[in-house]
């Protein structure tokens, strides 16, 4: 008598579900790490731009003159003798916001964050836990910073 060699049916279905947990995870793992790097690019252009604010202002005693809007106004007083070229976008490809004050007194810097929409009625302050939160930074330090486990 001849045994049949081959996987049975259920066999193939339990193996076809455990393939789809593992990639079901591990699609989510990247997710995550792409919007971990996403918030470090971010973290990073900042503050370069401060470390570019704040050389500006210990050669002319105040930060640069402007308004709220978005980095073209740091084009004329920072490149390319504080900083080489601006990052002008976030590491979601949105642009970063700007505020600066027309006496030259403070200066703001902020990234929407995940969700592409700055809220400036929700920096409370310190570290956060969301991908969507905003980032920001103003005179000299982070205000609203990712740290820890993001979530969505």
């Amino acid at each position: 008598m001849q045994t049949e060699r081959g996987f049975t049916l259920v066999e193939l279905l339990v193996v076809v579900t455990i393939l789809g947990l593992v990639v079901g995870i591990a699609v989510y793992s990247l997710a995550d790490a792409v919007d971990r790097g996403r918030q470090k690019r971010t973290v990073a252009d900042l503050r370069a731009l401060a470390t570019a604010i704040e050389a500006y202002s210990v050669d002319f005693q105040c930060y640069p003159r402007g308004e709220e809007g978005g980095t073209q106004q740091l084009e004329a007083p920072l490149t390319p003798t504080y900083i080489r070229s601006l990052p002008r976008v976030d590491g979601w490809r949105e642009s970063i916001g700007v505020i600066l004050d027309p006496s030259g007194v403070t200066y703001t810097i902020y990234s929407g964050g995940g969700d592409h929409v700055a809220n400036r009625g929700s920096w409370r302050g310190g570290p956060t836990t969301s991908f969507n939160d905003d980032i920001v930074f103003a005179i000299g330090g982070f205000v609203q910073w990712p740290e820890g486990t993001q979530t969505r």
